[in-house]
């Protein structure tokens, strides 16, 4: 049953159904040593307190979040790409997880850590105020039935949590491939408070050169779905 809570930040936040559903899949025996082998370095336990994040990656940089990094092919790219950053995904399906951390053993990688968790209790327990400089959320479940779209990730609360974690300047990055959520998204964050789109009020932005297109965008496109990219500035 959904309750009310409040975020670090003194923001209500509605604790409501999830907006995800768990289809955990089969996991390789490949990435199932990933967790055997790699969890030790590249994994976050999730303890419900803050975290030390310059401790964590034992060095100062700006921070990148990406939440729902599914197969991890993305965020694999943008930060062997993007080295004066530290990376931080987030994602509930073992499978992805286990078959990033293998991509980042292969390179030695030391600026990605990831989560197995809800992001939603992520944000709200483990990331300190001010401490993001990028948030990527990229092709979230777009919930496309008129009765599901309250599990739809980016609400006003949702968006007033991310807001807290922000440092001024901060980026939100948001991509959809399904048209009505692109408008959700669109209505969502231009009544938002504090958040500036970057390309001009309502625009959509031109696909950056750090989102490369995945294997699952390419796939939708051949389909006939367009993309939608929202880039908003955090000036709160």
């Amino acid at each position: 049953m959904a309750h009310d809570d409040e975020t670090p930040g003194g923001t209500p936040f509605q604790r409501r159904i999830r907006s995800f559903v768990l289809r955990e899949g089969r996991m390789t025996p490949a990435q199932q040593r990933a967790f055997d082998e790699h969890w030790a370095r590249f994994g976050l336990d999730y303890t419900g307190a803050a975290r030390d994040l310059p401790g964590t990656f034992g060095r100062e940089a700006p921070r990148v979040l990406e939440i729902g990094f599914g197969n991890g092919e993305a965020l694999a790219w943008a930060s062997e790409h993007d080295l004066a950053r530290d990376y931080i995904g987030v994602e509930v399906h073992g499978p992805g997880v286990g078959r990033l951390m293998n991509a980042l053993a292969a390179r030695d990688a030391s600026n990605v850590r990831l989560y197995k968790h809800d992001a939603v209790e992520v944000l709200e327990n483990e990331i300190p105020p001010g401490s993001l400089n990028e948030v990527r959320i990229w092709f979230p479940d777009p919930w496309h039935k008129k009765r599901h779209n309250k599990r739809r990730l980016v609400q006003p609360a949702f968006v007033a949590l991310l807001a807290s974690r922000m440092a001024p300047g901060g980026l939100l990055h948001l991509a959809t491939d399904w048209e009505a959520y692109a408008e959700h998204m669109r209505e969502v964050m231009e009544a938002a408070p504090g958040w500036r789109n970057r390309v001009g009020p309502g625009a959509v932005a031109e696909r950056p050169a750090w989102r490369i297109e995945t294997h699952f965008e390419r796939r939708g496109m051949r389909l006939g779905h367009g993309v939608w990219d929202f880039l908003y500035e955090w000036h709160g």
